[in-house]
């Protein structure tokens, strides 16, 4: 078990009234597995992701990673888990512009690179690039790759740090019909390859059939869950 999520709840306050995203939303996710999260608009399922990978503090509940309550930790050591155990894969790629395609794959891994390293992670940063299909585009800026392209180089940057379980909010919302296809089939290896674990925020029928696992969540409930 990698993640074990127990009576989650979220509410935000505007004007003082209560919107109440999640309510008591309990959940487990085995290693290696990919689940995907499905639901209508507005229904709290990236609001979940948030939660499960530590961005966003529940208002109850309990979210153990690899068998630690990530909520019972102070912010930096949080900090630390999400940047060694956990990968984010979002819509918007939210790619650096001034960045080349490497220079945005090694951010998170500097986090944690020591003097002398800086080597040795580029060396894990092209290899990364490769793995998605970009050696090509080492160099390049993201406003000169398309759209598929600059996800690609997101899914590199989620992995550098190899993280245990990886979150991806709407991976293929952003892209055509042929890059989504192409994102999910390798969102779909990387897990074969190396056993990573996946949950996928997706409005995207096809992405929900290649999963393990579908999660269904309306008005901040699970509602129900199917084995694919």
């Amino acid at each position: 078990m990698i993640i074990e999520a127990s009576n989650i709840s979220k509410s935000y306050f505007r004007s003082n009234n209560a919107l109440h995203v999640l309510k008591g939303i309990d959940l487990k996710i085995e290693e290696g597995e990919i689940v995907s999260v499905v639901g209508p608009s507005g229904a709290g399922k990236s609001t979940l992701l948030h939660v499960l990978g530590g961005l966003d503090q529940p208002d109850q509940g309990a979210v153990h990673l690899d068998g630690e309550n990530i909520y019972d930790l102070k912010n930096t050591a949080r900090a630390k888990i999400r940047n060694n155990k956990v990968g984010f894969v979002f819509q918007f790629y939210h790619l650096l512009p001034e960045f080349s395609a490497l220079e945005n794959v090694l951010l998170p891994a500097m986090i944690q690179m020591r003097q002398g390293a800086k080597r040795q992670f580029e060396g894990q940063g092209l290899d990364m690039l490769d793995k998605v299909g970009l050696k090509e585009r080492v160099h390049h800026k993201p406003y000169q790759l398309s759209g598929g392209e600059q996800q690609r180089v997101a899914i590199a940057r989620a992995l550098i740090n190899k993280p245990r379980i990886v979150f991806c909010d709407e991976p293929t919302g952003n892209l055509d019909s042929q890059s989504g296809q192409e994102i999910i089939h390798l969102l779909m290896d990387l897990n074969k390859r190396n056993n990573q674990t996946l949950v996928i925020v997706t409005h995207d029928e096809h992405v929900a059939e290649r999963s393990h696992r579908t999660i269904y969540i309306r008005d901040g409930e699970l509602v129900s869950a199917a084995i694919n």
